[in-house]
């Protein structure tokens, strides 16, 4: 049996896949202890390790950043170039803010050692690491006694020999990150930050799935990977940095997934939980990109091509200092989570709003296994009502709308900012909360179509056994393009592939049944930025980059063209996993009615497990189930495909 894991900030979500039939399983997230969520969740589901494989999004990487808690790390680098990593690309996140807010250096000064060793853009050497540096070395991290260690030196990336002789004075027992084996590119800050990140957090995450690996005995564990790739959890502890998207990557195969299912190739992927919402676009395959972020910190190894913001259904919402109501980007979290969940919270949260409108059941969530408290909800928005002098019904109202145009900001910053006309493709909205809002979000983009998945709810779980294993590999090799020929460059591409199908081959993968996707890092001489071209021979992919910049930029230039990196993504087979089809709807079932309340009139409440191929569902209404509820808005329809997914429609 298959097991999906996603760890969430407020749920931690389960996905068995035994045989041909999918369960599913929700329990609340112990964010201070994850293995304890997912252990419990094991027992409820009544499974035994000795029959499970498990793939596990995990959020430990991304937590440990974002709330600054990293181990102490040394960072090693060339002579003069202690302060790259503070001095950065000298960029302000507030242009006009002449007080900004100071961020602490990622490396205290005392922290960072500097050695003599150099070499040139050809890896030749202009200063040979010698024997009193190899010393010094010694004696600084024996004084400074890190947990970890990040090595980062000039054009590494062509010579990394001066790399590995440093990693060959560190102690055993330290976590060791080497630039050459983390990120061998060019661009000394974004190398830099990456290969710092991956050391950071590297022990606790690598600690973390040590333990959970003990714990699930004998259950052999991968881990997702943020470029939407799984890898065996033994492999995973040295690359913490690949997984700051774990979960978020898990949602985005799983949309498209689903999307294959519905025949829905292009997406716009809405993904709510209850401390943030992710969108991204899909377009038959998922984005990758080397210039995603982590807090304030560049990642430049591949993942995917989303954007976050801190909008969800534990979003608190609050009336600021102008009188203005905000909502977010401060959660409620798990604990004590959302007021109706009756854990101790006293702030509104969305939850608590969508509650009071009527568009939770108080007794259906988790499928009845968890009692929402209406009259706390209640009391928690209509404070807020009261400094805002209105009713609590509106005041409900304005919190769903403000977190709605959060969302549809960061969906127009995906598509609409991109060139890409959201009207052409289909919202798709999964998570716990994204159902209760997609009928808004798409009328506010203009768009007519939307999807909730089957199994919306725990969709980052579900794309975790959708997932093949895979490996992202690349490296620098600069020059003209016309300066190479096309066998020289396919040797390189064949050398990049050799490390990855050996991983691969660790995990017990068949030469045979790992693929290969070549591809290069373009730009015109004199550019900064690169497009990322397909390997299609030199003379074929230099065309395609012509008339790719064309489409982005609006022209072309008459201009050599300069190689930057080199790529290779190697993946597995895709598992065998398929929706199960739904037949008709059962005979006796039908909705409940509820009566006028809050803000709506009267309504139709339809159990998701209740309904049958076919059948169409016309707004308002509600579609519940055991992990998420769906609110069907006025004007839209609701019909039900051969999978089960709900396919939304304007009337």
């Amino acid at each position: 049996m298959l097991l999906g894991i996603d760890t969430g900030g407020t749920f931690t979500d389960f996905v068995l896949l035994d045989g041909p039939r999918l369960r599913i399983h929700k329990v609340l997230s112990t964010p201070a202890a994850p293995e304890q969520a997912i252990l419990r969740g094991i027992r409820d589901l009544g499974l035994d390790t000795g029959d499970l494989q498990v793939v596990h999004g995990s959020t430990v990487a991304t937590n440990a950043v974002l709330e600054g808690k990293g181990v102490r790390t040394v960072y090693i680098t060339n002579r003069g170039l202690g302060d790259v990593l503070t001095i950065g690309r000298q960029a302000r996140r507030e242009l006009y803010n002449l007080q900004p807010e100071l961020n602490l250096p990622p490396v205290p000064r005392d922290h960072c050692i500097e050695v003599g060793a150099r070499r040139d853009a050809n890896g030749g050497v202009v200063q040979v690491l010698d024997e009193a540096d190899r010393q010094r070395v010694s004696q600084q991290l024996e004084a400074l006694a890190p947990e970890a260690v990040a090595i980062n030196l000039l054009f590494s990336f062509v010579d990394d020999s001066d790399e590995r002789a440093i990693e060959a004075l560190v102690s055993a027992g330290i976590f060791v990150s080497r630039s050459s084996d983390v990120l061998p590119e060019y661009r000394e800050y974004e190398r830099g930050i990456t290969t710092w990140l991956n050391a950071w957090v590297g022990p606790l995450v690598d600690g973390y799935l040590r333990r959970l690996g003990e714990q699930l005995q004998p259950a052999p564990v991968a881990v997702m990977q943020s470029s939407g790739g799984i890898v065996s959890a033994t492999q995973a502890g040295s690359k913490a940095v690949n997984l700051l998207l774990s979960g978020p990557a898990g949602g985005l195969m799983g949309a498209r997934f689903v999307g294959h299912s519905a025949q829905c190739p292009r997406l716009l992927t809405l993904d709510m939980g209850g401390t943030s919402t992710d969108v991204a676009l899909i377009d038959g395959e998922v984005r990758l990109t080397t210039e995603g972020r982590i807090g304030h910190w560049p990642v430049a190894v591949p993942m995917v091509d989303m954007h976050t913001i801190g909008a969800g259904g534990g979003s608190i919402a609050r009336v600021d200092s102008g009188g203005l109501l905000q909502v977010g980007p401060e959660s409620a979290g798990a604990d004590p989570g959302p007021s109706c969940y009756g854990r101790g919270g006293v702030e509104p949260t969305v939850t608590d709003a969508n509650l009071v409108l009527g568009r939770l059941q108080p007794d259906a969530f988790l499928g009845g296994a968890m009692q929402l408290d209406v009259e706390a909800a209640r009391g928690a928005v209509s404070g807020l009502a009261g400094l805002l002098g209105t009713s609590t019904a509106a005041a409900a109202e304005g919190i769903v709308r403000v977190a709605n145009e959060h969302m549809v900001r960061a969906l127009r910053v995906i598509s609409v900012q991109r060139g890409v006309d959201p009207r052409d493709h289909v919202l798709v909205s999964f998570g716990g909360a994204g159902g209760l809002h997609v009928c808004a979000l798409a009328e506010s983009l203009g768009m007519t179509r939307a999807l909730v998945p089957v199994h919306a709810g725990v969709l980052s779980a579900l794309g975790m056994l959708a997932a093949p294993r895979a490996r992202q590999l690349s490296r620098t090799l600069s020059g003209m393009l016309d300066e190479f020929d096309d066998a020289a460059l396919l040797e390189q591409f064949e050398a990049l592939a050799a490390k990855g199908r050996a991983d691969l081959a660790a995990e017990g993968l068949a030469d045979t049944d790992v693929t290969a996707d070549y591809s290069l890092d373009l730009r015109y001489r004199g550019q900064s930025y690169t497009l990322n071209i397909p390997w299609q021979g030199k003379r074929t992919s230099a065309q395609a980059f012509h008339r790719g910049h064309e489409r982005l930029y609006g022209h072309q230039l008459q201009t050599e063209i300069e190689l930057v990196n080199l790529r290779c993504g190697l993946r597995g087979p895709t598992p065998d996993v398929v929706l199960e089809s739904v037949g008709a709807a059962p005979s006796g079932t039908g909705p409940r009615r509820i009566p006028p309340g809050n803000g709506w009139g009267e309504m139709l409440v339809w159990a998701r497990e209740t309904l049958g191929a076919g059948q169409e569902i016309s707004g308002p209404a509600l579609v519940t189930e055991t992990v998420a509820t769906t609110y069907v808005a006025s004007g839209w329809l609701c019909r039900v495909d051969g999978f089960g997914n709900l396919v939304l429609a304007t009337d």
